[in-house]
């Protein structure tokens, strides 16, 4: 890869991770922070009001502290930008579940880096360390990991786009 591309991948990915952290600081969950930095940053053609589909996944799925937010809402941005646009495109469904293969490889590669990061997908245990979930260090661990997912989406965007 060119060096001026690499440059404007690790900027896109500096960018993301600030506004979501920052995201998190004005009251937005895990899940939201990460989208809503998506739809800033990127041309989705998706209305605003789509940030309604990442609020359940906060908190590990609604609070229950299972798969985290962040995690998810990574997925979800992601597939804002790279998911398929028309599933019913392709003629037939072994087609159709054929294509799945390509779409699939970039948001696998995306959450092996990150439990690669952490070790774990599960909220309840990225936040174990912290004691008290409502704890400062707790979210200061949250912001950091929301910061981090959403710079993966921009590094895997920006890849796939390049």
């Amino acid at each position: 890869m060119e060096k001026e591309h690499i440059d404007a991948i690790e900027a896109k990915m500096a960018e993301a991770e600030t506004t979501a952290r920052n995201y998190f600081r004005q009251g937005l969950n895990c899940s939201e922070c990460v989208y809503q930095t998506i739809l800033d940053l990127y041309e989705t053609n998706l209305p605003k009001e789509t940030i309604s589909l990442a609020t359940g996944f906060g908190g590990g799925m609604g609070h229950t502290r299972n798969t985290c937010g962040a995690i998810t809402g990574a997925v979800l941005s992601l597939g804002s930008i790279k998911g398929r646009k028309n599933p019913f495109e392709k003629e037939t469904p072994t087609d159709r579940a054929e294509e799945l293969k390509d779409v699939y490889a970039i948001f696998a590669n995306m959450i092996n880096e990150i439990e690669d990061t952490y070790g774990t997908l599960i909220c309840k245990e990225l936040s174990a360390p912290y004691g008290d979930f409502d704890s400062r260090e707790r979210k200061k661990n949250c912001q950091k990991v929301i910061g981090y997912c959403a710079s993966l989406v921009a590094k895997y965007a920006e890849q796939a786009n390049k």
